[in-house]
């Protein structure tokens, strides 16, 4: 990322990430991705996207600290801890490509359907158990897709959680995913010096564009904000697709 053309790619997709993931609380990698992966080789995309969402993640969970749901999160955070190690062997056991686009075509299809479904007129039970294995497929899917948030926010979307509850039960899961996928890629030695100066050069941006997507965040209804994590899951389901 030395010149100018590019400074301004890295810029715009951090932004673009960050004010998406500080509105929704994930999909960061989903949309960041869509530019940094054409312009830099999967070894310094990745670990790039990991240490931006983390910064995100850790933005978020201080200016939402108060409604963080830590013990529905660490259940979803145990499930998940044993799921993400599966997902990092089949990377290097075997071409994940199917898996991905069967999983995106499955998530663009649950969104579309939902955006136009009746909105749940009361709110369902959710069962430990239950949520302990919706930990383990989302660190597993994660490991995958780097998405590690969908899971959880489809299931909490089918429960009917309402916005706040949902982001604190979702994003400390989703720091505790990348900070642990972020820590065997340390232990494996798949971080360059390079990863680290564009880190450091996309803060700005990454900083302005959280900044605003919590804005937008306490500003929208629950309605809306169901609107809006809906079509962003649609459009990640359709860029693993495509």
């Amino acid at each position: 990322m030395g010149d100018i053309a590019s400074f301004c790619l890295l810029s715009i997709a951090v932004f673009c990430g960050a004010f998406v993931s500080g509105l929704a609380g994930f999909a960061f990698s989903a949309v960041a991705g869509a530019i940094l992966l054409h312009v830099l080789p999967p070894l310094e995309a990745v670990p790039l996207m990991m240490a931006c969402s983390i910064t995100v993640q850790a933005t978020g969970l201080w200016a939402l600290r108060k409604s963080i749901r830590w013990k529905q999160s660490s259940v979803l955070v145990v499930g998940g801890l044993l799921g993400v190690p599966i997902a990092v062997w089949l990377l290097q056991a075997a071409d994940a490509r199917i898996f991905r686009e069967s999983f995106g075509l499955a998530v663009a299809c649950y969104a579309a359907y939902t955006l136009f479904r009746p909105v749940l007129s009361h709110r369902l039970q959710m069962n430990a158990g239950r949520n302990a294995l919706i930990g383990f497929g989302g660190g597993f899917i994660g490991g995958l897709t780097a998405m590690p948030g969908a899971i959880p926010t489809i299931w909490c979307d089918i429960h009917g959680v309402p916005k706040t509850e949902q982001r604190g039960m979702v994003q400390p899961f989703i720091a505790a995913m990348q900070i642990f996928a972020l820590v065997l890629m340390l232990i494996r030695r798949d971080l360059s010096a390079k990863v680290l100066v564009d880190f450091a050069v996309s803060i700005p941006a990454l900083l302005a564009g959280t900044a605003l997507g919590i804005y937008v965040f306490r500003c929208v209804n629950d309605a809306l904000f169901r609107r809006i994590i809906l079509s962003i899951l649609l459009v990640s389901g359709l860029l693993l697709i495509f």
